[in-house]
């Protein structure tokens, strides 16, 4: 009698296929429209995040942002100044051409949704009227409302994926902390019971586009694909 296959185990969302929720105890969003000076009270490590993260108080309120390279407990950060320095939260309008910003704002207000990863960065392209051009870490142009907020600098952790994982067991743990499914078997080396790919009996087999609304068990191969075939 064949078991159920993985994506049928994922699909019911059991402990072993889904984060714990104190992975995600933190959020990363600042408050909107401040202005004045902030403390870092603390640096904290979460399993959940590839880069280390700020506990910032202002006033009375305390949020927490990616912290950037060199940051350091007890640093003063401007909070919507004209001041252009590693920290400092401000308006995309108000920073110079060639400025490394992180965690930017979709709309004014919402807290920052862009560039959170661990030694990532985006870049201030060029301005026009109201509007600014950000160059984001895929080379791509991203054109943004000049009064969303940004964060000046670049996220620490930019080492975290040179040096090569060597053991099979440091990878084990890398992958429990955020219950991702590893090590993962490919689809071609199971029984044909364990999967719709299984067996050795077709070693190339064309595109597979899964119907939207099949079930787990034969949503496999390209899910919803922008595009197929070979790339020219």
């Amino acid at each position: 009698m064949g078991k159920r296959i993985i994506q049928q185990a994922r699909g019911k969302g059991s402990s072993t296929y889904r984060v714990s929720k104190k992975a995600f105890k933190y959020r990363l969003q600042y408050p909107p429209r401040m202005i004045g000076t902030a403390k870092v009270l603390k640096l904290v490590n979460s399993s959940a995040h590839s880069a280390p993260l700020a506990k910032v108080q202002f006033e009375k309120q305390i949020f927490f942002i990616p912290a950037f390279n060199g940051m350091v407990e007890g640093q003063q950060i401007q909070l919507g100044g004209k001041e252009v320095q590693k920290g400092n939260i401000m308006a995309l309008k108000d920073l110079p051409v060639k400025t490394r910003i992180y965690c930017i704002e979709s709309r004014p207000g919402d807290g920052g949704r862009f560039i959170k990863t661990g030694g990532s960065f985006a870049t201030v392209n060029r301005k026009m009227g109201q509007e600014v051009f950000i160059l984001m870490p895929s080379k791509k142009e991203k054109k943004m409302n000049g009064n969303c907020r940004a964060i000046v600098g670049e996220i620490a952790g930019s080492g975290r994926v040179d040096k090569p994982v060597l053991k099979a067991g440091k990878k084990h743990h890398i992958k429990k902390a955020k219950s991702k499914l590893w090590p993962r078997t490919s689809a071609l080396k199971v029984n044909a019971i364990d999967h719709p790919f299984g067996s050795g009996r077709g070693k190339n087999p064309k595109s597979k586009i899964a119907k939207r609304n099949s079930p787990p068990g034969a949503k496999v191969g390209l899910l919803r694909p922008r595009r197929t075939g070979k790339r020219k």
